[in-house]
């Protein structure tokens, strides 16, 4: 007998689930393990018989072949059927559920659990994947399980997998009409009498505000539905949360307690807080069954957990984008299109010459002003002056009811009526729609759990999870936590904020939850003061204050880019980090390939001017939102999706080393550079824009410079061949030479060039990197080898290699051939260091190819049989002569024409005579 388990009183989530399975278990029945909601129970008065449900009391245990838990992973949620999950001759356990984050107590051999508003969404899936279809009455009541479960998919946990769960039951012929009837049936006479109670005693509180209200009732035995009733509640007196307990007398001597808890305040998480007391659920509701306890202290352990939950609300100072761009009113139309541009704002703020804020200027305004032709008219005469402020301390909730009355798309921030910021409407709603997971709802947690041969359970991830925020600290070391948290404490101390930015929060995401913590040598902080009008050298201020408590650490100033670096070297806690602290600052390219002109700016800007949507994710380390994850740009979802997205349609114009950055990110991570950022890469490097800037401009840091950087990294690299595939496949090697191709010849010389590296160099005497790339530029034409490593501002000794390679070659090609014995390659070959002879050995013939390297495995490594000290013992007096004498030994050994000591001393008797 295969059985399915519902959990006592059960919902329609449970049931429907449950009908679900039977279709996937053939034969098997369901259990309801301890009475039901009200609506299940009326709704199975009507429709029991659809379906295969028996009573626990008709069940043999001894026949249980399975068993399969539905909506739950606790065994006291199945009242005395959970005495059958010990049963010895049970084949197997499995478990159904969507509540993430719960220890279960349930032996189960599979667990399928993820992050969905019902735990029937799962059933209809794995039904889908299996191509069964279902009966109305069985299409209806999971129907009925997800409408329920998601408040028809109003509720936050809800996803769009539940919505195509639906989609798909609907096609299968769910009754809208039934579940219409059934979704919500209204409130029983009881329920209703309690409502009245409930409404006459309910106790209120405001924080941050939002209000919570609570209230006991006490009752002479257990009422159903009273989440019907919390959910009235909250809708009737429009509050934010509520915590609904019914003290009741189960037997003379026995008192129980049933708490039911609702919110709808961002960031706050029942589930947690009802954990604690043996309960679950939700973030958004949870429910506790407690017996013998008072219930006066629970509920206030409830309250002030939700208390210390609710998120300081967030205000202009915490959205707006500082420091503002303002022109004064005789700018001229033109001049203000051009500020426009420069720094890709959609509107001007326009203040006289006291700083006073006297008007706004949109981009539509100067486009219609541009439009008829006055462009060299002052801007007073098109701002609007009819302006909304706000102030620094103004909230979200003010912030939004402004934009929406009066129908405004950016409010200016004044402090003490000046300037300080500006609040647009994206930075609104961006606010309210951004994913928040810190339940976990955002990341996937399906996965499966089988016990190996040691009866051990092995849990295989399926599908990448998105860590909460604070699990973030828990994969770093501990070491790096603790410098983290004493800049935060630094930057606190200033009223500043401070983030970790770009790669560290990328691989801290990708990292997997392992017990060995993360040790990553490059940091990246971003200091964000011009809330609190801190100048453009916050973050320089910060790196020597922390200076002044790691000693061991070595401060480097780059004042023209806002930044400041901490290095340590071979430290016993923190080894070789490196550490830059940098001021939020926004950029602009005055030409392609050009350096960048900096500014102070927010951190949104910040994000902003970055290459890739995984690289511009932030992580807040200051209070009062401390492990708060910035994403503005979809670089979470970049990261599950595996792929490489650029932020800017031009940002490959501007900067082409960002196309060698996303080559190397793909490659290293095993991520696809996503459709449309491959067009802008292959469209910059085609539209020729990179040989124009470079022949207009002698300065081009991006091909030059930080292009050699970026060739580094790659070629320093273990993907590095694959890394070179992927830049010639998008034409990319472009960037170093427009001829320079990785053709069959070059692929050739590039495993050759390993061959040798491996053979010759396995002590790492010379640059293996450099090798590599020396060996790209000698594959171009001769008369452009030198100009490219000039370009790339290779070292002197690599310039002049390529400058003498042709020579070089030539030589060894016309003198090699007529060698006939050893020593006069010897003689030859010992003029060139280890890198020409490989440079030349990539360039030559077969033969010449074998002689070489015949040079480098036997011949150089032959030394004379007599040295110096033998020629003293001989009477030789010590001079210039030794040279002499030691090199015609060296000829005469490696020749064979003497192969012995002693014949070395006739062959010095005969030919140097004393």
């Amino acid at each position: 007998m295969d059985l399915i388990l519902c959990h006592t009183t059960a919902d329609f989530d449970a049931l429907g689930a449950a009908v679900g399975l039977t279709r996937l278990l053939p034969g098997s029945k369901i259990v309801l393990t301890g009475g039901s909601h009200p609506p299940v129970r009326d709704f199975l008065a009507l429709h029991r018989d659809e379906y295969p449900l028996i009573e626990r009391r008709s069940v043999n245990p001894e026949k249980i072949r399975s068993l399969t838990v539905v909506d739950t992973q606790h065994r006291d949620r199945l009242g005395k059927a959970a005495q059958w999950l010990d049963l010895p001759h049970l084949g197997e356990i499995i478990v159904y559920d969507h509540h993430l984050g719960q220890e279960s107590d349930i032996p189960a051999t599979e667990s399928y659990i993820s992050s969905v508003g019902a735990t029937t969404t799962l059933i209809v899936e794995q039904l889908q994947q299996q191509k069964i279809s279902l009966t109305p009455a069985e299409a209806t009541v999971m129907a009925l399980g997800i409408h329920v479960d998601t408040g028809s998919l109003t509720f936050d946990q809800s996803t769009a997998r539940d919505a195509l769960a639906l989609a798909w039951l609907m096609q299968q012929g769910a009754s809208l009409s039934v579940i219409s009837t059934y979704r919500d049936p209204g409130l029983s006479l009881q329920l209703q009498q309690l409502l009245t109670e409930a409404l006459e005693n309910l106790e209120y509180l405001c924080l941050h505000g939002y209000t919570v209200a609570w209230v006991i009732l006490r009752t002479d035995g257990f009422v159903p539905g009273l989440s019907s009733l919390a959910s009235e509640l909250v809708e009737l007196t429009e509050i934010d949360a509520i915590l609904l307990a019914n003290e009741y007398t189960f037997s003379e001597n026995d008192s129980r307690l049933t708490i039911i808890g609702r919110s709808q305040i961002p960031k706050t998480n029942l589930n947690l807080l009802f954990q604690l007391l043996g309960g679950g659920g939700h973030s958004q509701a949870a429910s506790l069954n407690l017996r013998g306890v008072n219930s006066q202290a629970i509920l206030k352990q409830l309250l002030d957990g939700v208390k210390a939950q609710i998120p300081h609300p967030l205000t202009a100072r915490d959205l707006m984008s500082s420091p503002v761009r303002t022109i004064l009113p005789e700018t001229t139309i033109a001049e203000a299109q051009r500020i426009l541009l420069r720094y890709g704002h959609s509107g001007l703020s326009v203040v006289d010459t006291q700083g006073q804020l006297v008007g706004i200027i949109s981009r539509r305004d100067l486009d219609i002003a541009l439009h008829h032709g006055f462009s060299h008219a002052p801007v007073k005469g098109y701002m609007t002056t009819n302006l909304k402020t706000i102030t620094p301390d103004t909230t979200l909730p003010q912030i939004e009811a402004l934009m929406v009355t009066y129908d405004i798309g950016r409010l200016p921030v004044l402090e003490n009526e000046q300037l300080v910021g500006l609040v647009t409407r994206t930075d609104v709603l961006r606010e309210l729609h951004q994913e928040r997971d810190e339940d976990g709802r955002g990341g996937e947690q399906k996965f499966k759990i089988q016990n190996d041969a040691h009866g051990f359970a092995n849990a295989v991830l399926t599908k990448f999870k998105i860590p909460l925020s604070t699990e973030l600290q828990n994969r770093l070391a501990p070491q790096l936590w603790q410098l983290l948290t004493t800049a935060s404490q630094e930057a606190e101390k200033r009223g500043w904020h401070l983030y970790l930015v770009g790669g560290a929060v990328r691989d801290l995401l990708l990292a997997e939850a392992t017990p060995d913590t993360l040790m990553i040598k490059d940091i990246d902080l971003v200091v964000d003061g011009f809330h609190k009008s801190a100048d453009v050298g916050a973050g320089v201020e910060l790196a020597k204050a922390l200076q002044q408590l790691y000693r061991a650490a070595r401060l480097e100033i780059h004042g023209a880019f806002q930044t400041a670096a901490l290095l340590w070297h071979k430290d016993p806690e923190l080894d070789s980090l490196w550490v830059d602290i940098a001021t939020a600052r926004t950029e602009f390219y005055p030409y392609p390939a050009a350096n960048p002109e900096v500014e102070a700016s927010s951190i949104r800007q910040d994000l902003y001017r970055r290459d890739f949507t995984i690289n511009a994710i932030a992580l807040r380390l200051t209070s009062p939102r401390s492990g708060e994850l910035l994403d503005f740009f979809g670089g979470l979802l970049d990261l599950q999706a595996k792929q490489i997205r650029v932020l800017h349609p031009n940002s490959f114009i501007e900067d082409p080393t960002r196309i060698y950055r996303g080559v190397r990110f793909a490659v290293r991570f095993g991520f696809e550079i996503e459709p449309q950022t491959e067009e802008f890469i292959r469209y910059a490097i085609n539209s020729g824009v990179y040989d124009r800037t470079s022949q207009e401009n002698t300065k081009t840091p991006a091909l030059q410079t930080r292009l050699k950087t970026e060739l580094k990294h790659i070629l320093e690299a273990p993907y590095w061949k694959s890394a070179l595939q992927l830049l010639d496949n998008l034409g990319a090697l472009q960037c170093i030479h427009p001829t320079l191709k990785l053709d069959e010849s070059l692929l050739r010389k590039l495993r050759l060039l390993e061959r040798c590296l491996r053979r010759f160099d396995a002590e790492q005497t010379i640059i293996h990197w450099q090798m590599r790339l020396e060996s790209l530029i000698a594959h171009l034409e001769p008369e452009y080898r030198v100009k490219v490593a000039q370009n790339l501002q290779l070292q002197e000794d690599s310039i002049v290699r390529l400058k003498n390679l042709v020579q070089s070659f030539s030589q060894l090609m016309e003198c090699l051939p007529t060698l006939q014995h050893p020593s006069q390659v010897v003689q030859l070959l010992r003029q060139y260091d280890l890198p020409m002879l490989i440079l030349i050995a990539l360039q030559s013939p077969r033969e010449i190819r074998h002689q070489i390297w015949e040079y480098l495995i036997v011949w150089a490594n032959v030394q004379p049989l007599l040295n110096g000290n033998d020629l003293k013992k001989l009477g030789y007096k010590p001079g210039p002569v030794y040279r002499q004498i030691l090199d015609d030994i060296l000829a005469a050994t490696l020749d064979g024409v003497i192969k012995y000591k002693t014949e070395a001393e006739d062959f010095l008797a005969q030919h140097y005579p004393k």
